[in-house]
């Protein structure tokens, strides 16, 4: 089976550099490489093309959207530092690089997913990150999180959310992401946004109407108010959540192969 893989090298580079372990120089860049071989010794995922995504700097066309979105605001120096260094490791290690400056990390592999989805077999997602939920297809698209070693397909996310792919962002728009910096709105929980949206799909044909609601929904007159006092920020929050799938990304998938063997 063809399979690629997709890395968010920023959760990478930010897990490596928080680990529990004694810190030194460089450590974010060096776990990061670590994990890396670990990932090219790995059996059971057995990559052979491979392209990694970094956000340098923080900041996207988001934060013009919205003040609030995050930025490299309150990032430590000693891992700002390493933003251009671990790209450089990674490139010596024979991965595709993608620097994110204008789009972020997440968009780059949304955009991958579209441009090599008639390539691979599989395309593999390697992060935890909720918002790639919107990318899953079938089994075509997966999401694995190596680290708490889960699998999720689109047939694993709609057992999990109670809704597909395509009302993600609508799902986000409404509970809000803390680590992006945008709060949803007021009452919406997990469980009310996707009984709302496995009915209603997406978010703009949610009804004012209280009345039209799922009934398992408690509170329904109250939430409906507040949606409906809420909805232009909720199209923005939208607008935040949902990926940009037209990266200008270069490489034919032939380019995506990791030739570099790093057992040694």
């Amino acid at each position: 089976m063809a399979r690629l893989h997709l890395i968010d090298g920023t959760f990478e580079l930010f897990r490596a550099h928080f680990a529990p372990v004694p810190y030194k120089p460089k450590k974010a860049t060096l776990g990061l490489v670590r994990a890396m071989k670990a990932l090219a010794a790995d059996r059971e995922e057995a990559p052979t093309h491979a392209a990694i995504a970094f956000d340098n700097p923080i900041r996207s066309f988001r934060n013009d959207l919205f003040a609030e979105y995050k930025s490299d605001e309150g990032v430590l120096p000693e891992l700002r530092e390493q933003f251009d260094e671990v790209e450089v490791a990674a490139r010596a290690l024979g991965l595709v690089v993608w620097s994110m400056k204008e789009w972020e990390t997440d968009d780059a592999i949304a955009t991958a997913c579209v441009k090599y989805a008639s390539d691979f077999d599989q395309i593999r997602i390697l992060s935890p990150d909720k918002d790639f939920g919107q990318c899953l297809r079938g089994e075509r698209v997966v999401q694995v999180d190596r680290v708490r070693k889960k699998f999720i397909d689109e047939k694993r996310l709609r057992d999990i959310r109670g809704i597909g792919p395509a009302s993600i962002a609508d799902w986000l728009a409404l509970v809000g992401d803390t680590a992006d910096g945008y709060p949803g709105v007021d009452g919406f929980g997990d469980k009310t946004a996707a009984a709302l949206l496995a009915k209603f799909e997406h978010v703009e044909a949610v009804p004012d109407d209280w009345r039209a609601w799922p009934d398992s929904v408690r509170g329904r007159e109250r939430l409906a108010a507040e949606l409906a006092a809420n909805r232009e920020k909720v199209a923005l929050y939208k607008r935040l959540a949902t990926l940009v799938t037209d990266v200008p990304l270069r490489e034919p998938a032939a380019q995506l192969a990791w030739k570099i063997p790093l057992a040694s």
